[in-house]
């Protein structure tokens, strides 16, 4: 697969340099010795043992092509670390490694941290995407443009409003990914620390503490909830980049002209057609976002697996789990830099709001005029009037005094504050203020 044009280039750079093979290997190392450690503290090793261990293994070149080949008869690839591992050791020492542990510890655990730090990663990003969503609502609290549903026009908002729901969206999925806990995976063959006892318990969570993961309240191994959790989370985070993509992509259309992407060499160049400037990052995030609901699907179809080891379905877990946070670190990164950057043009938002000759003000227009001429006939003069007003390019409140069954009855001065958009835009400025506030609580 020529994963390096077709897919890597939706995913983090930063995060695929961290998450290659040797990483997996390193996780499952660390794991082993945290283990060995916490044995040892407990008296069911000999004093010296997890140093020993750390010693032999810590600079030991695993054969990461073998590891490969051993997924294919093992099913996972702990099981010829396991074989690699007491290979290089002593003979002395290989009873002690993986004492207690099964594959799916090793493995569940390994890839709790190689999340982390991309977690954290993820945090920062949105971070990014929060402060200058902030700064992009509060400069445009009162830039009127049209706000839009199913697609056609509809009333006046502002962009600081959609900027707030953009930047909420994105806030409220950083909240629910800040309170995931990754766990350790500890409980042996069967889940519950065979031939150890009271110990094993014990030994679960003095891992957790020594790898700095979550400790559960029992081995998780088919209670996969803490991977619903997760995946749910992530894909939540995707579809609020997606929906700001979608959204800047459709104010930058050339007959909109509202936003544009910001400027860079290159970017958003067509291999044909010089004049285009198209919404790149916008696609680059959509992208990825697409993928990671894909994946998110995967990890929900295995959320009920057999007994005490999943058949399949664990194995299922473990693209979707890293590609996901890849991609969504990948599709973050160029949020961050779409809301830093993001060119706003109110003059074409105000350009917009005349396009249909004022019909957008029909609703005020009809609110005005019902008391004086009845409802039916203040919709129906209302909507001829903006018709009038595309048609012949005039402005829609000197139409409106000009109409015979009005004229006269209702100021001019009336008429155009009825008539302006910017006089109907509702609780807009007072949401931005109500959203930042809630925004900057933290």
């Amino acid at each position: 697969m020529p994963a390096a044009l077709i897919q890597h280039p939706f995913m983090s750079a930063e995060g695929l340099s961290a998450c290659h093979g040797q990483a997996l290997v390193e996780a499952m190392l660390a794991f082993e010795l945290a283990l060995a450690e916490v044995q040892e503290a407990e008296g069911a090793l000999p004093a010296g043992t997890s140093q020993r261990l750390r010693e032999c293994l810590a600079a030991h070149a695993f054969d990461l092509d073998a590891l490969a080949a051993g997924v294919a008869s093992g099913g996972n690839v702990a099981i010829p670390f396991v074989k690699q591992a007491r290979a290089a050791l002593p003979a002395d020492l290989k009873r002690y490694f993986h004492q207690g542990a099964t594959s799916q510890d090793v493995v569940d655990s390994a890839l709790m941290l190689l999340l982390k730090p991309r977690l954290a990663c993820l945090d920062a990003l949105l971070l990014r995407c929060r402060a200058a969503g902030i700064a992009l609502m509060q400069a445009h609290d009162q830039s009127v443009m049209v706000g839009r549903t199913l697609m056609q026009q509809a009333l006046p908002t502002t962009f600081g409003v959609r900027v707030a729901q953009w930047t909420l969206g994105l806030e409220q999925a950083r909240r629910r990914l800040a309170g995931i806990a990754l766990p350790v995976q500890f409980g042996g063959a069967v889940g519950v620390h065979s031939g150890w006892d009271e110990l094993g318990l014990a030994f679960m969570d003095g891992i957790a503490e020594r790898l700095g993961l979550a400790a559960p309240v029992l081995p998780w191994h088919t209670d996969r909830q803490p991977i619903h959790a997760l995946g749910t989370a992530l894909d939540a985070a995707a579809g609020a980049a997606e929906k700001l993509a979608l959204d800047v992509s459709l104010l930058t259309q050339t007959e909109l002209g509202e936003v544009a992407e910001p400027a860079g060499e290159g970017m958003g160049e067509s291999s044909s057609m010089p004049h285009k400037r198209n919404p790149v990052r916008c696609a680059l995030i959509r992208g990825a976002a697409r993928q990671v609901h894909g994946h998110t699907t995967v990890l929900l179809n295995a959320a009920a697996q057999p007994l005490e080891r999943g058949l399949g379905e664990w194995h299922a877990e473990w693209t979707p789990l890293i590609d996901g946070a890849l991609l969504l670190e990948g599709a973050l990164e160029q949020a961050a830099v779409l809301l830093e950057g993001l060119e706003v043009n109110a003059e074409a938002m105000r350009r917009n709001l005349a396009v249909t000759g004022g019909a957008i003000m029909a609703e005020p227009v009809s609110r005005l005029l019902a008391p004086v001429v009845g409802q039916d006939a203040a919709k129906r003069i209302a909507a001829e009037a903006a018709e009038t007003a595309r048609r012949e390019g005039r402005g829609y409140a000197e139409v409106l005094a000009e109409h015979d069954e009005i004229q006269g009855q209702v100021a001019a001065e009336e008429l155009a504050r009825a008539c302006d958009p910017g006089l109907y835009i509702g609780s807009s400025r007072q949401q931005v203020k109500r959203a930042v506030r809630w925004l900057e609580q933290d």
